[in-house]
């Protein structure tokens, strides 16, 4: 019990502030900044306790937490927020690319011809109609879907 006295203020805060960080980072993958601005505001001011800058009491630590948690929030919430919010999209590449086949009804872009494989039933799109008996590929399936053309 010795180590939370107020000599060790800056210590504990410190500590706590690299747990807040982790668990953020760790625990809940920068899904909130709330933790990531309290852990960098608990760091900062066990950082300044112990140099000296600020002194090492429960009301300075509140009062420093509570403006520098407000400060970093305002600064940093719309850049990491929208840093959060750059999503790649790419095309997901399948075991059905470059798959081919023997047509056995005519497709077309609506979908009502059907295929099974792999024990689900297929709807078959095409961009241009394709008559039965066509040799095709699949170039890209979505879900319960794949979308071919004449190879």
């Amino acid at each position: 019990m010795d180590f939370f006295r107020m000599e060790n203020m800056a210590e504990i805060l410190m500590i706590l502030g690299i747990a807040a960080l982790i668990i953020e980072v760790a625990v809940l993958g920068f899904a909130t900044f709330v933790l990531l601005f309290l852990g960098i505001s608990l760091l900062l001011t066990g950082i300044a306790m112990n140099a000296g800058l600020l002194e090492a009491s429960v009301m300075t630590a509140l009062w420093s937490n509570t403006l520098v948690t407000a400060v970093l929030a305002v600064t940093l919430w719309k850049p990491l927020s929208r840093l959060q919010n750059n999503v790649e999209h790419k095309a997901v590449d399948s075991d059905f690319a470059d798959q081919t086949f023997i047509l056995e009804q005519d497709v077309d872009s609506r979908g009502e011809a059907q295929r099974n494989y792999s024990g689900v039933r297929w709807k078959l799109k095409s961009r241009q109609p394709l008559a039965a008996g066509t040799e095709v590929k699949v170039v890209r399936t979505e879900v319960g879907v794949m979308w071919v053309e004449a190879v």
